[in-house]
Protein backbone atom coordinates (compact mmCIF):
# COMPACT_ATOMS: atom_id res chain seq x y z
CA UNK A 1 0.00 0.00 0.00
CA UNK A 2 1.31 3.37 -0.49
CA UNK A 3 1.42 6.24 2.48
CA UNK A 4 2.09 9.47 2.88
CA UNK A 5 3.78 11.24 5.46
CA UNK A 6 5.20 15.13 5.63
CA UNK A 7 8.20 15.18 3.86
CA UNK A 8 9.79 17.07 1.33
CA UNK A 9 8.45 19.69 -0.87
CA UNK A 10 8.90 18.28 -4.70
CA UNK A 11 11.49 19.50 -6.81
CA UNK A 12 9.31 19.50 -10.02
CA UNK A 13 6.59 22.25 -8.78
CA UNK A 14 7.25 25.27 -10.30
CA UNK A 15 6.00 28.48 -8.43
CA UNK A 16 3.15 30.30 -9.66
CA UNK A 17 4.40 33.55 -9.94
CA UNK A 18 2.63 36.68 -8.80
CA UNK A 19 3.92 38.43 -11.89
CA UNK A 20 2.04 35.62 -13.87
CA UNK A 21 -1.31 36.71 -12.57
CA UNK A 22 -1.16 40.46 -12.92
CA UNK A 23 -0.01 39.68 -16.57
CA UNK A 24 -2.83 37.07 -17.16
CA UNK A 25 -5.91 39.79 -15.84
CA UNK A 26 -4.29 41.76 -18.21
CA UNK A 27 -4.49 39.76 -21.44
CA UNK A 28 -8.29 39.12 -20.17
CA UNK A 29 -9.30 42.85 -20.31
CA UNK A 30 -7.39 42.78 -23.64
CA UNK A 31 -9.12 40.04 -25.12
CA UNK A 32 -12.57 41.97 -23.24
CA UNK A 33 -13.18 38.69 -21.39
CA UNK A 34 -12.10 39.22 -17.73
CA UNK A 35 -15.17 41.88 -16.47
CA UNK A 36 -17.64 39.32 -17.24
CA UNK A 37 -15.99 36.92 -14.81
CA UNK A 38 -15.65 39.23 -12.09
CA UNK A 39 -19.56 40.67 -12.41
CA UNK A 40 -22.03 40.73 -9.48
CA UNK A 41 -25.64 41.99 -10.76
CA UNK A 42 -27.47 42.06 -7.61
CA UNK A 43 -26.40 43.26 -4.03
CA UNK A 44 -28.44 42.13 -0.92
CA UNK A 45 -28.14 41.81 2.34
CA UNK A 46 -26.43 38.49 2.32
CA UNK A 47 -22.97 40.97 1.97
CA UNK A 48 -22.08 41.17 5.73
CA UNK A 49 -21.30 37.32 5.92
CA UNK A 50 -17.63 36.84 5.78
CA UNK A 51 -18.05 33.09 5.93
CA UNK A 52 -15.89 30.74 2.85
CA UNK A 53 -16.83 27.56 1.28
CA UNK A 54 -14.09 25.37 0.11
CA UNK A 55 -15.99 22.47 -2.54
CA UNK A 56 -13.34 19.81 -3.44
CA UNK A 57 -14.52 17.75 -6.31
CA UNK A 58 -13.84 13.81 -5.83
CA UNK A 59 -13.65 13.54 -10.08
CA UNK A 60 -14.67 10.13 -11.31
CA UNK A 61 -17.05 9.58 -8.09
CA UNK A 62 -15.31 7.91 -5.15
CA UNK A 63 -15.61 4.29 -3.82
CA UNK A 64 -17.54 4.76 -0.75
CA UNK A 65 -16.86 1.15 0.51
CA UNK A 66 -13.10 1.66 0.26
CA UNK A 67 -12.78 5.15 2.20
CA UNK A 68 -16.03 5.49 4.60
CA UNK A 69 -18.28 2.76 5.08
CA UNK A 70 -16.35 -0.29 5.48
CA UNK A 71 -18.15 -3.49 5.38
CA UNK A 72 -15.85 -6.24 6.53
CA UNK A 73 -19.07 -9.10 6.73
CA UNK A 74 -20.11 -8.41 3.25
CA UNK A 75 -19.47 -11.56 0.54
CA UNK A 76 -15.88 -11.94 -0.42
CA UNK A 77 -16.76 -11.20 -3.42
CA UNK A 78 -17.97 -7.42 -3.18
CA UNK A 79 -16.49 -6.77 0.28
CA UNK A 80 -13.37 -3.96 0.16
CA UNK A 81 -10.03 -5.55 0.43
CA UNK A 82 -9.12 -2.28 3.09
CA UNK A 83 -9.71 -3.16 6.96
CA UNK A 84 -12.00 -0.93 9.03
CA UNK A 85 -10.16 1.17 11.18
CA UNK A 86 -11.67 2.90 14.72
CA UNK A 87 -11.84 6.46 14.77
CA UNK A 88 -11.15 9.37 17.50
CA UNK A 89 -14.92 8.85 17.54
CA UNK A 90 -17.01 5.72 19.16
CA UNK A 91 -18.99 3.96 16.43
CA UNK A 92 -17.87 5.46 13.60
CA UNK A 93 -15.46 3.84 11.38
CA UNK A 94 -13.31 4.45 8.63
CA UNK A 95 -10.79 2.20 6.07
CA UNK A 96 -7.37 1.73 6.32
CA UNK A 97 -7.01 4.47 3.70
CA UNK A 98 -8.05 7.05 6.13
CA UNK A 99 -5.85 6.81 9.50
CA UNK A 100 -5.78 10.87 9.52
CA UNK A 101 -9.20 11.53 9.39
CA UNK A 102 -9.84 8.58 11.54
CA UNK A 103 -7.84 10.96 13.92
CA UNK A 104 -9.62 14.01 13.61
CA UNK A 105 -12.97 12.29 13.03
CA UNK A 106 -14.69 14.34 16.40
CA UNK A 107 -14.20 17.49 13.76
CA UNK A 108 -15.59 15.48 10.85
CA UNK A 109 -18.91 15.49 9.50
CA UNK A 110 -19.22 11.59 7.20
CA UNK A 111 -22.45 11.31 4.77
CA UNK A 112 -22.63 7.80 4.54
CA UNK A 113 -26.53 7.96 3.05
CA UNK A 114 -25.85 10.71 0.01
CA UNK A 115 -28.47 9.48 -2.66
CA UNK A 116 -29.96 11.86 -5.92
CA UNK A 117 -27.26 12.03 -7.85
CA UNK A 118 -27.85 12.97 -11.56
CA UNK A 119 -25.24 10.02 -13.20
CA UNK A 120 -23.64 12.05 -14.97
CA UNK A 121 -20.27 12.25 -15.62
CA UNK A 122 -19.49 15.85 -14.54
CA UNK A 123 -19.53 18.09 -11.36
CA UNK A 124 -22.57 20.10 -12.30
CA UNK A 125 -25.26 18.68 -9.41
CA UNK A 126 -21.85 19.38 -6.97
CA UNK A 127 -21.82 22.66 -8.04
CA UNK A 128 -24.92 23.47 -8.04
CA UNK A 129 -26.99 20.49 -6.55
CA UNK A 130 -29.61 20.31 -9.11
CA UNK A 131 -29.45 17.70 -12.49
CA UNK A 132 -28.03 19.30 -15.20
CA UNK A 133 -31.55 19.16 -17.11
CA UNK A 134 -33.22 21.23 -14.76
CA UNK A 135 -34.49 24.95 -16.43
CA UNK A 136 -31.84 23.67 -18.87
CA UNK A 137 -34.26 25.72 -21.84
CA UNK A 138 -33.46 29.57 -20.08
CA UNK A 139 -29.77 28.07 -19.42
CA UNK A 140 -29.85 25.81 -16.05
CA UNK A 141 -29.52 26.53 -12.62
CA UNK A 142 -26.51 28.41 -11.30
CA UNK A 143 -23.40 27.08 -8.84
CA UNK A 144 -23.40 28.04 -5.87
CA UNK A 145 -20.27 30.32 -6.57
CA UNK A 146 -22.10 31.79 -9.04
CA UNK A 147 -25.47 32.89 -6.78
CA UNK A 148 -22.55 33.84 -4.42
CA UNK A 149 -21.17 36.48 -7.02
CA UNK A 150 -24.77 37.52 -8.16
CA UNK A 151 -25.94 38.09 -4.43
CA UNK A 152 -22.45 39.14 -2.46
CA UNK A 153 -20.32 40.80 -5.35
CA UNK A 154 -19.77 44.15 -5.40
CA UNK A 155 -17.15 46.00 -8.19
CA UNK A 156 -15.69 47.03 -5.08
CA UNK A 157 -14.23 43.61 -4.13
CA UNK A 158 -10.40 43.23 -4.17
CA UNK A 159 -10.78 39.48 -4.42
CA UNK A 160 -13.09 37.46 -6.47
CA UNK A 161 -15.56 35.95 -4.61
CA UNK A 162 -15.74 32.69 -6.91
CA UNK A 163 -12.77 30.79 -7.98
CA UNK A 164 -13.20 27.84 -10.10
CA UNK A 165 -9.48 25.59 -9.80
CA UNK A 166 -11.31 22.66 -11.34
CA UNK A 167 -9.26 20.58 -13.47
CA UNK A 168 -9.66 17.30 -15.63
CA UNK A 169 -13.52 16.29 -16.55
CA UNK A 170 -15.06 19.35 -14.25
CA UNK A 171 -12.92 22.25 -16.42
CA UNK A 172 -14.02 20.40 -19.88
CA UNK A 173 -17.14 20.15 -19.51
CA UNK A 174 -17.79 23.59 -17.60
CA UNK A 175 -19.69 22.18 -14.20
CA UNK A 176 -19.16 25.52 -12.79
CA UNK A 177 -21.72 27.66 -14.18
CA UNK A 178 -23.78 30.91 -13.96
CA UNK A 179 -26.89 29.09 -16.11
CA UNK A 180 -30.43 31.43 -16.06
CA UNK A 181 -28.07 34.59 -13.63
CA UNK A 182 -26.13 34.98 -17.51
CA UNK A 183 -22.72 35.73 -17.74
CA UNK A 184 -22.16 38.76 -15.55
CA UNK A 185 -21.67 35.63 -12.61
CA UNK A 186 -19.79 33.48 -14.23
CA UNK A 187 -16.68 32.03 -11.75
CA UNK A 188 -13.22 33.63 -12.18
CA UNK A 189 -10.93 30.83 -13.32
CA UNK A 190 -7.07 31.51 -13.17
CA UNK A 191 -5.00 28.72 -14.83
CA UNK A 192 -2.99 26.33 -12.55
CA UNK A 193 -2.10 24.03 -15.06
CA UNK A 194 2.11 25.46 -14.73
CA UNK A 195 1.82 23.61 -11.71
CA UNK A 196 -0.71 21.03 -11.11
CA UNK A 197 -0.45 19.53 -14.52
CA UNK A 198 -3.74 17.53 -15.24
CA UNK A 199 -3.16 15.87 -18.48
CA UNK A 200 -6.78 14.69 -20.33
CA UNK A 201 -7.73 11.63 -21.40
CA UNK A 202 -7.87 11.45 -25.06
CA UNK A 203 -11.58 11.53 -25.14
CA UNK A 204 -11.07 14.72 -23.22
CA UNK A 205 -8.97 16.88 -25.81
CA UNK A 206 -11.63 16.25 -28.42
CA UNK A 207 -14.67 16.67 -26.57
CA UNK A 208 -12.80 20.10 -25.01
CA UNK A 209 -12.10 21.19 -28.37
CA UNK A 210 -15.99 20.49 -29.30
CA UNK A 211 -16.96 22.70 -26.62
CA UNK A 212 -15.55 26.05 -27.78
CA UNK A 213 -14.49 29.21 -25.45
CA UNK A 214 -17.47 28.18 -22.49
CA UNK A 215 -14.89 25.90 -20.32
CA UNK A 216 -11.84 27.78 -20.59
CA UNK A 217 -9.58 29.36 -18.32
CA UNK A 218 -8.61 32.85 -18.18
CA UNK A 219 -5.83 34.91 -16.45
CA UNK A 220 -2.93 32.73 -19.19
CA UNK A 221 -0.85 35.98 -19.20
CA UNK A 222 1.65 37.27 -21.26
CA UNK A 223 5.06 38.88 -19.17
CA UNK A 224 5.38 41.52 -21.97
CA UNK A 225 2.41 43.54 -20.63
CA UNK A 226 3.00 45.94 -17.34
CA UNK A 227 0.32 46.84 -15.09
CA UNK A 228 0.21 50.53 -16.26
CA UNK A 229 -0.71 49.58 -19.34
CA UNK A 230 -3.90 48.16 -18.53
CA UNK A 231 -5.28 51.60 -17.98
CA UNK A 232 -4.73 51.81 -21.80
CA UNK A 233 -6.59 48.82 -22.21
CA UNK A 234 -9.95 49.86 -20.20
CA UNK A 235 -9.67 52.85 -22.29
CA UNK A 236 -9.90 50.88 -25.39
CA UNK A 237 -12.32 48.50 -24.25
CA UNK A 238 -14.67 51.40 -23.46
CA UNK A 239 -14.69 52.87 -27.09
CA UNK A 240 -14.48 49.33 -28.72
CA UNK A 241 -17.80 48.08 -26.46
CA UNK A 242 -19.60 51.46 -27.73
CA UNK A 243 -19.82 49.78 -31.33
CA UNK A 244 -20.26 45.98 -30.42
CA UNK A 245 -22.89 46.99 -27.76
CA UNK A 246 -25.95 47.45 -30.33
CA UNK A 247 -25.12 43.92 -31.65
CA UNK A 248 -25.23 41.86 -28.51
CA UNK A 249 -28.18 39.90 -27.35
CA UNK A 250 -26.46 37.53 -24.89
CA UNK A 251 -25.51 39.79 -21.81
CA UNK A 252 -22.02 39.47 -22.46
CA UNK A 253 -21.37 42.80 -22.66
CA UNK A 254 -23.56 43.99 -20.19
CA UNK A 255 -21.88 41.79 -18.75
CA UNK A 256 -18.56 43.48 -19.07
CA UNK A 257 -19.76 46.84 -18.75
CA UNK A 258 -20.29 47.95 -14.95
CA UNK A 259 -17.36 45.55 -13.45
CA UNK A 260 -14.31 46.65 -15.63
CA UNK A 261 -13.78 48.68 -12.35
CA UNK A 262 -13.72 45.75 -10.33
CA UNK A 263 -11.29 43.45 -12.46
CA UNK A 264 -8.95 46.83 -12.67
CA UNK A 265 -8.88 46.66 -8.65
CA UNK A 266 -8.11 42.81 -8.58
CA UNK A 267 -5.42 43.41 -11.06
CA UNK A 268 -4.06 46.02 -9.51
CA UNK A 269 -4.38 45.54 -5.68
CA UNK A 270 -1.94 42.44 -5.96
CA UNK A 271 -4.13 40.50 -3.32
CA UNK A 272 -5.19 37.59 -5.46
CA UNK A 273 -2.49 36.90 -7.06
CA UNK A 274 -0.44 36.63 -3.48
CA UNK A 275 -2.87 34.78 -2.22
CA UNK A 276 -2.11 32.29 -5.81
CA UNK A 277 1.62 32.07 -5.00
CA UNK A 278 2.70 29.57 -3.15
CA UNK A 279 6.15 30.77 -3.01
CA UNK A 280 4.93 33.33 -0.62
CA UNK A 281 3.74 30.29 2.05
CA UNK A 282 5.97 29.81 4.88
CA UNK A 283 8.23 26.37 4.17
CA UNK A 284 6.84 25.03 7.05
CA UNK A 285 3.12 25.06 5.83
CA UNK A 286 4.43 23.76 2.49
CA UNK A 287 5.86 21.20 4.41
CA UNK A 288 2.28 19.97 6.28
CA UNK A 289 0.68 19.70 2.85
CA UNK A 290 3.84 18.00 1.15
CA UNK A 291 2.96 14.24 1.10
CA UNK A 292 6.24 12.35 1.21
CA UNK A 293 6.24 9.02 -1.13
CA UNK A 294 7.05 5.77 0.73
CA UNK A 295 6.02 3.29 -1.33
CA UNK A 296 8.39 0.98 -3.30
CA UNK A 297 8.29 2.59 -6.85
CA UNK A 298 4.56 1.75 -8.01
CA UNK A 299 3.28 3.26 -10.95
CA UNK A 300 1.21 6.27 -10.04
CA UNK A 301 -2.57 5.61 -11.18
CA UNK A 302 -2.96 9.50 -10.75
CA UNK A 303 -2.59 11.99 -13.60
CA UNK A 304 -1.71 14.97 -10.79
CA UNK A 305 0.80 12.94 -8.66
CA UNK A 306 1.19 13.63 -5.15
CA UNK A 307 1.63 17.25 -5.48
CA UNK A 308 -1.84 17.95 -5.53
CA UNK A 309 -2.47 18.04 -1.79
CA UNK A 310 -1.38 21.33 -2.61
CA UNK A 311 -3.94 22.61 -3.81
CA UNK A 312 -5.88 21.88 -0.58
CA UNK A 313 -3.46 24.95 0.43
CA UNK A 314 -3.98 27.12 -2.73
CA UNK A 315 -7.43 27.08 -1.59
CA UNK A 316 -7.12 27.76 2.07
CA UNK A 317 -5.14 30.81 0.92
CA UNK A 318 -7.51 32.27 -1.57
CA UNK A 319 -10.30 31.81 1.39
CA UNK A 320 -8.12 33.12 3.89
CA UNK A 321 -8.04 36.89 1.22
CA UNK A 322 -11.03 37.11 1.07
CA UNK A 323 -12.82 34.55 -1.84
CA UNK A 324 -16.26 33.40 -0.52
CA UNK A 325 -16.16 30.29 -2.62
CA UNK A 326 -13.29 27.92 -3.65
CA UNK A 327 -13.69 24.90 -5.78
CA UNK A 328 -10.69 22.68 -6.35
CA UNK A 329 -10.65 19.31 -7.92
CA UNK A 330 -8.74 15.66 -7.37
CA UNK A 331 -8.99 13.53 -10.42
CA UNK A 332 -9.06 9.99 -11.22
CA UNK A 333 -12.18 7.61 -8.95
CA UNK A 334 -13.13 6.46 -12.17
CA UNK A 335 -11.99 3.32 -11.18
CA UNK A 336 -13.07 0.92 -13.81
CA UNK A 337 -10.03 -0.88 -14.11
CA UNK A 338 -7.50 -1.63 -11.08
CA UNK A 339 -9.71 -0.39 -8.55
CA UNK A 340 -7.76 -1.70 -5.70
CA UNK A 341 -4.49 -1.02 -7.16
CA UNK A 342 -5.82 2.38 -7.87
CA UNK A 343 -7.50 3.30 -4.55
CA UNK A 344 -3.61 2.57 -2.24
CA UNK A 345 -2.61 5.73 -3.73
CA UNK A 346 -6.05 7.69 -4.05
CA UNK A 347 -7.10 6.89 -1.04
CA UNK A 348 -4.17 7.81 1.17
CA UNK A 349 -3.47 11.20 -0.37
CA UNK A 350 -7.12 12.08 -0.86
CA UNK A 351 -6.80 11.39 3.55
CA UNK A 352 -3.55 13.13 3.60
CA UNK A 353 -4.87 16.43 2.02
CA UNK A 354 -8.53 16.52 3.46
CA UNK A 355 -6.90 16.42 6.97
CA UNK A 356 -3.67 18.73 5.96
CA UNK A 357 -6.81 21.62 4.92
CA UNK A 358 -8.42 20.69 7.86
CA UNK A 359 -6.02 20.55 10.68
CA UNK A 360 -3.89 23.97 9.15
CA UNK A 361 -7.66 26.10 9.06
CA UNK A 362 -8.19 25.05 12.85
CA UNK A 363 -4.58 26.18 13.66
CA UNK A 364 -5.13 29.39 12.09
CA UNK A 365 -8.10 30.03 13.93
CA UNK A 366 -10.28 29.77 10.44
CA UNK A 367 -12.28 26.47 10.67
CA UNK A 368 -15.50 27.90 12.79
CA UNK A 369 -15.56 30.64 9.30
CA UNK A 370 -14.65 27.51 6.36
CA UNK A 371 -16.84 24.74 5.47
CA UNK A 372 -15.35 22.13 3.83
CA UNK A 373 -16.67 19.91 1.83
CA UNK A 374 -15.41 16.78 -0.51
CA UNK A 375 -17.58 14.43 -2.93
CA UNK A 376 -18.11 13.23 -6.39
CA UNK A 377 -20.70 12.91 -8.91
CA UNK A 378 -22.10 9.56 -7.77
CA UNK A 379 -20.23 6.41 -6.04
CA UNK A 380 -19.17 2.88 -7.23
CA UNK A 381 -20.70 -0.49 -7.62
CA UNK A 382 -20.45 -2.88 -4.70
CA UNK A 383 -19.77 -5.39 -7.04
CA UNK A 384 -16.35 -5.74 -8.32
CA UNK A 385 -16.40 -6.02 -12.68
CA UNK A 386 -13.89 -8.67 -14.76
CA UNK A 387 -11.27 -5.52 -14.94
CA UNK A 388 -10.84 -5.52 -11.05
CA UNK A 389 -12.95 -2.19 -10.85
CA UNK A 390 -16.06 -0.45 -9.52
CA UNK A 391 -18.46 1.23 -11.71
CA UNK A 392 -21.00 4.05 -11.63
CA UNK A 393 -23.36 3.76 -9.07
CA UNK A 394 -25.71 6.54 -8.65
CA UNK A 395 -28.27 4.88 -6.18
CA UNK A 396 -25.44 5.48 -3.18
CA UNK A 397 -22.60 8.23 -2.84
CA UNK A 398 -20.40 9.34 -0.51
CA UNK A 399 -19.11 13.04 1.18
CA UNK A 400 -17.21 14.29 3.68
CA UNK A 401 -17.67 17.83 5.67
CA UNK A 402 -15.76 19.99 8.08
CA UNK A 403 -16.18 23.41 9.66
CA UNK A 404 -18.28 26.19 9.24
CA UNK A 405 -19.15 25.88 13.20
CA UNK A 406 -21.05 22.38 12.34
CA UNK A 407 -20.73 20.03 15.28
CA UNK A 408 -18.14 17.16 14.29
CA UNK A 409 -18.04 13.56 15.06
CA UNK A 410 -21.70 13.36 12.89
CA UNK A 411 -22.10 10.31 11.03
CA UNK A 412 -25.29 10.89 8.94
CA UNK A 413 -27.43 7.76 7.59
CA UNK A 414 -26.47 3.97 7.26
CA UNK A 415 -26.44 1.52 4.37
CA UNK A 416 -27.40 -1.50 3.82
CA UNK A 417 -24.29 -4.61 3.80
CA UNK A 418 -22.72 -3.92 0.91
CA UNK A 419 -22.65 -0.27 0.94
CA UNK A 420 -25.21 -0.18 -1.76
CA UNK A 421 -28.24 1.70 -0.75
CA UNK A 422 -29.29 4.23 1.74
CA UNK A 423 -31.35 2.53 4.60
CA UNK A 424 -31.68 5.41 6.83
CA UNK A 425 -31.66 8.90 6.87
CA UNK A 426 -30.76 9.56 3.19
CA UNK A 427 -29.44 12.83 2.29
CA UNK A 428 -30.01 14.58 -1.42
CA UNK A 429 -27.56 16.00 -3.07
CA UNK A 430 -30.16 19.07 -2.56
CA UNK A 431 -29.88 19.36 0.91
CA UNK A 432 -26.07 19.29 1.09
CA UNK A 433 -25.97 22.97 -0.93
CA UNK A 434 -28.71 24.14 0.66
CA UNK A 435 -26.83 23.74 4.04
CA UNK A 436 -23.59 25.54 2.17
CA UNK A 437 -26.02 28.47 1.43
CA UNK A 438 -27.10 28.65 5.08
CA UNK A 439 -23.40 27.97 6.33
CA UNK A 440 -22.90 31.47 4.02
CA UNK A 441 -25.86 33.37 5.84
CA UNK A 442 -28.22 33.11 2.45
CA UNK A 443 -31.38 31.46 2.73
CA UNK A 444 -32.06 28.77 0.41
CA UNK A 445 -35.51 29.39 0.08
CA UNK A 446 -35.30 32.83 -1.11
CA UNK A 447 -36.22 34.34 -4.45
CA UNK A 448 -33.24 34.81 -7.13
CA UNK A 449 -34.41 35.71 -10.70
CA UNK A 450 -33.51 34.80 -14.31
CA UNK A 451 -32.14 37.87 -16.95
CA UNK A 452 -36.28 38.15 -17.47
CA UNK A 453 -37.23 38.73 -14.20
CA UNK A 454 -38.96 35.53 -13.74
CA UNK A 455 -38.34 34.26 -9.94
CA UNK A 456 -37.37 31.19 -8.74
CA UNK A 457 -36.39 29.46 -5.24
CA UNK A 458 -33.01 28.97 -4.76
CA UNK A 459 -33.38 25.90 -3.66
CA UNK A 460 -36.80 24.48 -4.26
CA UNK A 461 -36.23 20.93 -3.02
CA UNK A 462 -33.19 20.75 -0.93
CA UNK A 463 -33.59 21.04 2.85
CA UNK A 464 -30.72 22.44 5.59
CA UNK A 465 -29.47 19.42 7.11
CA UNK A 466 -30.96 20.20 10.88
CA UNK A 467 -28.30 18.03 12.35
CA UNK A 468 -25.17 20.06 11.31
CA UNK A 469 -26.65 23.43 12.23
Amino acid sequence: MMRFDSGHRFANCTGLQRRSFLCAGAAGIAGLSLPELLAADARSDNGSSRKSIIVVHLDGGPPQMDLIDPKPDAPAELRSPFAPIPTKVPGIGLTELMPRSASIADKLVFLRSLIGADGKHHAFQCQSGYKETVLQSIGGRPALGCVVNHLMGSPQDRVPNFVDLMQGRPLVRNSARPGFLGPSVKPFRPDISDRFHRELEEGMKGELARLGDGHKTELKLIESLPVDRIDDRLALLKRLDQFNRSLDDSGEMDAMDHFTRQAYTILTSGEFAGAMDLDQEDPRVIEHYTPKQTADGTRSYTSEGPEAALKFLLARRLVEAGVRVVSISLSDFDTHADNNKRMQQLGPLFDFAFHALVTDLESRGMLNDVTVLAWGEFGRTPKINDKGGRDHWPRLSMGMMAGGGMPGGILLGQTDKVAGEATDRPVDYADVVATLYHQLGIDPGQMIHDRSGRPHVLMDHGEVIHELV
